[in-house]
């Protein structure tokens, strides 16, 4: 092996570079926190780059689109000094730099978007996270604020004839207010009086305008509520018509569900708004050209040299016994590894100790304890599926051959047990690929509503005659109607193979019942025989391919051996287990616990 490529050489390189770059950023660290202009400068920036980001922000929120923003952009840039770039997708709608400009970052400083304001660069004093001066379809119309425009200055200039500082302050939705001293004015005046405010009072009173917002708004918030689990119904009085489009942040829901209330109503407002305002942007900022910091004194650099030199020579020595520890027990994997390739399944790490490297043997012993079991089952499975195959090849092949010497002739028995036989070697080969397709994740579901009880019904029909060949007793016992989500075909063939397992090692005179009902929320099948059972030491080997009760393998029962096996399968990838009880010489009782949901279509 190249030196270059040995662990401990490379652990311990990279060990002493970032003990070297540790001691380098540390000693920058410490004379940058020396330079009190360098804290001024990052606020100064921050508060720029907030100022920026809203001036931005109140451009989106009161046009649909970014197509004059240009020059709000230019201006801030001039401003500022700073490069601005706005971007939509990989269109880029205004940039500062011009053309000639250097590419843009990759990750961009903020995204611009009324609808999901950035609370931090904001400055999180809003609850809101859309932004005030996106109104939509509150803003009132040009008549509607010229006339409330015309009251509101006229109030003014009787509230100035007491001396006061009076202002007229338009809202973002043309709604306009009358402030005195820096606070809403709202004097009381006698009847009759020329500056008389009337209740209610023309300048707050509830527009035609903001009235069918407000109902288009409540109309979005009700079909949210009712698509919530479970849905909510809201009394009649809430919400009410208001002149304002955060209405709801001085309303609060009422009721135990209101944060689902809250989130329905968000998510109406910007439906409501999202063709009002501009798409979300992307948003570049060049840093500001930074001032020379102060030049730090050299006095102290031969100890400060020194101090450097000594904790890089013992961060070295660390690292080299800290590498050499770790790379035995890596060997000793390393090792095992390659025994493991040259096909020793039962090769095991010992001696690693606790800790990471300890996990790690733990889960290569584990692994290769796996790898072993698999590979005594594949020769297992190879074994029993030529035993499987071999008896209906040889009975085939036997009369076949008897029939061309002329020992046998072709008679229509003969034919029938030949098609038999036929019809046992593609049940065996179909049951194969179910668990083919099962094991390598590729078995096709098509989930859909599926009754329970109905599913039983149908289940115990299919085999109610050859319940009545045998003298046993198949009867269903459905409460329903119980509904869960599951592909009603795979389904069916899951508990139809424990329906033919039951009745085919049921004596005559015996009963099978077929159970379902409701647990939770799971549907449960239950399939109770009065059969000869299965003793205690073969339970574990129920579902295991190719297993049967009979020792000898006979095929007087019938069946391939690997319908429990598929029974499992098919549960298990709808979400469902499966699970067996028995007592010899009393009965088995084996059990389907399916999901009331459709679990599975997320995995």
């Amino acid at each position: 092996m190249a030196r270059r490529h040995n662990l401990l050489v490379r652990f311990f390189a990279m060990s002493v570079v970032i003990a070297a770059c540790s001691i380098a950023v540390t000693a920058w660290l410490a004379s940058e926190a020396t330079s009190n202009s360098i804290q001024q400068e990052r606020g100064d920036a921050l508060a720029t780059d907030t100022m920026i980001y809203d001036r931005l922000l109140g451009y989106a929120a009161a046009n649909p689109t970014w197509a004059g923003v240009p020059e709000t952009v230019a201006a801030l840039a001039t401003q500022t000094g700073r490069r601005i770039a706005l971007t939509v997708g990989d269109s880029v709608v205004a940039d500062s730099g011009g053309p000639d400009a250097p590419p843009l970052p990759v990750r961009q400083n903020a995204i611009v978007d009324p609808l999901n304001v950035d609370q931090n660069l904001r400055g999180g004093t809003s609850a809101d996270p859309i932004d005030p001066r996106a109104v939509g379809p509150f803003r009132l119309s040009p008549s509607e604020s010229e006339k409330m425009r015309v009251i509101a200055e006229n109030r003014a200039g009787c509230d100035r004839q007491d001396g006061s500082t009076v202002t007229v302050v338009v809202d973002p939705s043309g709604r306009p207010r009358v402030v005195a001293d820096g606070r809403q004015q709202k004097q009381k005046r006698p009847i009759g009086s020329a500056c008389f405010v009337p209740e209610p009072d023309p300048l707050t009173a509830t527009t035609t305008t903001e009235i069918e917002a407000s109902k288009r708004l409540a109309e979005l918030l009700r079909a949210c509520l009712t698509r919530v689990s479970p849905p909510v119904v809201l009394p009649d009085w809430w919400p009410q018509p208001a002149r304002e489009a955060h209405w709801y942040l001085n309303a609060p829901p009422p009721g135990p569900q209101a944060p689902q209330v809250t989130r329905c109503v968000e998510s109406s407002r910007r439906e409501q708004l999202t063709p009002y305002v501009a798409p979300a942007a992307r948003l570049f900022l060049t840093a500001p050209a930074k001032a020379a910091g102060p030049d730090l004194s050299t006095a102290g650099l031969p100890r400060i040299t020194l101090a450097a030199l000594g904790v890089l020579t013992v961060a070295a020595v660390a690292a080299w016994l800290v590498a050499a520890q770790l790379v035995r027990p890596i060997r000793a994997v390393t090792s095992a590894a390659g025994r493991m390739g040259e096909g020793d399944r039962a090769v095991r790490v010992t001696g690693v100790g606790k800790g990471e490297l300890g996990e790690l043997a733990a889960a290569f012993n584990t692994m290769s304890q796996r790898l072993e079991d698999t590979e005594r089952q594949r020769k297992e499975m190879v074994s029993d599926i030529a035993h499987e195959l071999r008896t209906p090849l040889g009975n085939i092949t036997g009369w076949l051959e008897a029939t061309q010497d002329g020992i046998a002739k072709p008679d229509p028995e003969l034919i029938a047990m030949l098609l038999r036989e036929a019809f046992q070697l593609e049940h065996i080969v179909n049951d194969l690929q179910d668990l083919a397709q099962a094991d390598a994740g590729t078995l096709r579901l098509y989930p859909g509503p599926v009754d329970a009880a109905d599913l039983v019904e149908q289940v115990t029909a299919a085999h109610r005659t050859q319940a009545e060949e045998k003298g046993v007793s198949l009867r269903a016992d459905a409460a329903g109607p119980l509904e869960l989500v599951a592909d009603p075909t795979r389904l069916h063939q899951a508990l139809s193979n424990l329906v033919s397992n039951a009745v085919r090692y049921t004596p005559e005179g015996g009963r099978v019942t077929v159970h379902t009902r409701q647990e939770g929320e799971h549907v449960l099948f239950e399939v109770a025989d009065t059969g000869v059972g299965i003793s205690a030491e073969d339970l574990p080997h129920v579902f295991d391919r190719f297993w049967r009760a009979e020792k000898s393998r006979s095929r007087s029962t019938g069946g391939s051996g690997l319908g429990l096996a598929i029974t499992r399968q098919l549960v298990r990838a709808q979400g469902g287990t499966v699970s067996v009880t028995s007592e010899p010489g009393r009965g088995s009782t084996f059990r389907i616990l399916m999901p009331v949901g459709p679990d599975f279509l997320s995995e």
